[in-house]
């Protein structure tokens, strides 16, 4: 594995590591060539790791290339939250009051270079931080309180930051890391949270494949989450657990939404919450919602007994008829006709006193943008599958269905405007995980409609973010309990 270690300015790291090529972030930012080769190990050693910095962007783009940085863009985050910090490291009090018990001072700092310190005495310490964060060059800073030592903060350091006595020891330290001669196994924090999953293994057509669910708990059980697979007869095993993520696909009248009210009575943090649940899975809604709001829309009209007739007149053909609880393909309907427009919005006024009826807006694709905690977390394009006017084909009377492809994009790569109306229309929901569909139809956007519980599966959505994807989500949840433990709202 080729080895790179990316700086502000080559001369900021001043060391010969033979076999170790130096290069600089604008070169690594700019320069397409470093895509080419997924075999590589990055160390971002920028002077700065603050978001949407120079140091930021290293990381998240080396994510994005299928390599391998350090630190990651999840490991950023986590130095610059410290309610998460001790999540991360709360099981190592003991190993830090006996490595410090010899000082006299009220405070100490510890550098920690490859998971090393220049007192071999605190390598275990260093270890096992090292482990943990995974950044390459740290700096801790423990504070004595009450006679017990705590670790007050962690910060990632920059190559220009070491110290000229220590530098023939760094570089002692990084060819042993880099050359393997020193394997750091990493230890798991004891988890402190209790987070239930709640699925349908015989879904047919869950939101999240065997995959990501297995990266979902990966990632919950690094950041200190026990992790329990729940099922729809698990409803009263749900006081016992301190948080409850939906990976079902989900509607108000079914069991997903009496799981999401319950774990909201019973003071969990959930996601989808059972609002989001009510008002993403209601068409009628999100078509007021949208005018209130003045978000751009297709032309839509909300459908009754007494409007029928203004359909055409409205919209035009061929126009699109939605269900009101309609959800992907299902209960979602392409007329042609007018005799085709009367016949099936008659059927569907016979199930829901409202019915949702839009023009018709043809695009090779549909932009999906999942968004969390009010950010953009991921961005997709869903193209029509193959001869077909949906993302979705399926045949009537036949079982399964067809696809179209589905591309990850990077946010940094996706529209401005569509990004925009992605989250201002997010915000009118709530707080939590959605997905965004958009069209763009020359320079106009529309959006489609919002989804609670949208698709994250392996090979799809994660495309760019790879597993730091799940982590965020997961970051979500310990952030959320984080600040409900401490009474802060959310």
């Amino acid at each position: 594995m080729r080895v790179l270690i990316v700086v502000d300015d080559p001369p900021d790291w001043p060391l010969d590591i033979p076999g170790i090529g130096v290069v600089a972030a604008e070169a690594y930012l700019t320069d397409p060539t470093y895509g080419d080769d997924r075999s590589v190990k990055v160390f971002n050693l920028c002077r700065s790791y603050r978001y949407q910095s120079t140091g930021y962007y290293v990381s998240l783009l080396a994510e994005a290339r299928g390599h391998r940085p350090l630190p990651r863009v999840g490991t950023i985050e986590d130095l610059a939250s410290p309610k998460l910090l001790p999540l991360l490291v709360g099981d190592l009090d003991a190993l830090v009051q006996t490595a410090l018990a010899p000082i006299k001072s009220q405070s100490f700092e510890l550098s920690i270079y490859f998971g090393r310190n220049v007192a071999s005495r605190y390598d275990a310490l260093s270890q096992q931080l090292f482990a943990r964060l995974q950044a390459p060059l740290l700096r801790a800073y423990f504070e004595r309180r009450n006679g017990d030592w705590r670790l007050a903060e962690v910060q990632a350091i920059a190559a220009s930051e070491i110290p000229v006595p220590h530098r023939e020891f760094v570089v002692e330290a990084a060819t042993a890391h880099f050359t393997g001669h020193r394997r750091i196994t990493r230890k798991r924090a004891a988890p402190r949270f209790n987070l239930a999953i709640l699925h349908d293994p015989a879904n047919p057509e869950p939101p999240s494949n065997a995959r990501a669910m297995r990266r979902f708990e990966k990632a919950a059980e690094e950041l200190g989450l026990q992790v329990a697979l729940i099922t729809r007869n698990d409803l009263e095993r749900l006081p016992r657990f301190d948080a409850l993520f939906i990976r079902d696909t989900t509607y108000p009248n079914h069991y997903t939404y009496s799981f999401s009210r319950r774990a909201a009575a019973e003071g969990l943090v959930v996601i989808d919450d059972p609002d989001s649940i009510l008002k993403c899975n209601n068409k009628v809604y999100l078509a007021e919602l949208h005018v209130r709001h003045h978000i751009p829309a297709p032309r839509t009209l909300v459908v009754h007994q007494g409007n029928i007739g203004a359909i055409v007149a409205t919209l035009g053909l061929p126009c699109v008829l939605k269900q009101p609880d309609s959800s992907g393909s299902l209960g979602v309907d392409r007329v042609d006709t007018e005799p085709e427009l009367l016949a099936k919005v008659r059927t569907m006024l016979r199930k829901s006193e409202l019915v949702v009826a839009q023009e018709w807006l043809p695009t090779a694709f549909d932009w999906r943008i999942g968004v969390l905690d009010h950010r953009p977390l991921y961005v997709c394009k869903y193209f029509m599958a193959p001869g077909h006017w949906q993302i979705v084909k399926r045949e009537p009377g036949r079982k399964g269905y067809q696809e179209g492809r589905v591309k990850a994009v990077a946010v940094a790569e996706v529209p401005e405007e569509v990004i925009k109306i992605a989250l201002q229309t997010a915000d009118l929901i709530g707080d939590g995980l959605y997905g965004v569909d958009v069209k763009v139809v020359g320079n106009r956007c529309y959006v489609i409609e919002v989804n609670d519980n949208p698709n994250i599966d392996a090979g799809n959505e994660d495309g760019v973010l790879k597993d730091a994807l799940y982590r965020e989500i997961m970051g979500s949840f310990v952030r959320r309990l984080e600040a409900r433990k401490l009474g802060h709202p959310q």
